[in-house]
């Protein structure tokens, strides 16, 4: 099991945010994230956004950091990119 996370560079809300993948399936993505207690509704797509106050805890809890270049090649070479709908 391997997750990804992003430096909490993402701009939004008054916050910085960070991006929490897996390279496996959206399952173990959603396990993972509710270990660490990430809500639901921080689910966007392909990935959860994760404030920069709970960086630390999803890397304690074994999210390897990457860099978002990084992040984005594993989750494309994954399969499991989901982009947005143009319209």
């Amino acid at each position: 099991m391997t997750l990804y996370i992003d430096p909490p560079t993402w701009p939004g809300h008054g916050r910085l945010w960070s991006h929490l993948v897996s390279d496996v399936s959206y399952e173990e993505l959603h396990a993972f994230a509710a270990r660490i207690g990430a809500p639901r509704r921080a689910f966007d797509r392909d990935h959860y956004d994760v404030p920069a106050e709970r960086y630390a805890d999803a890397v304690g809890a074994g999210a390897v950091e990457v860099g978002s270049r990084e992040l984005v090649r594993r989750l494309t070479g994954a399969g499991l990119r989901r982009r947005k709908g143009r319209g």
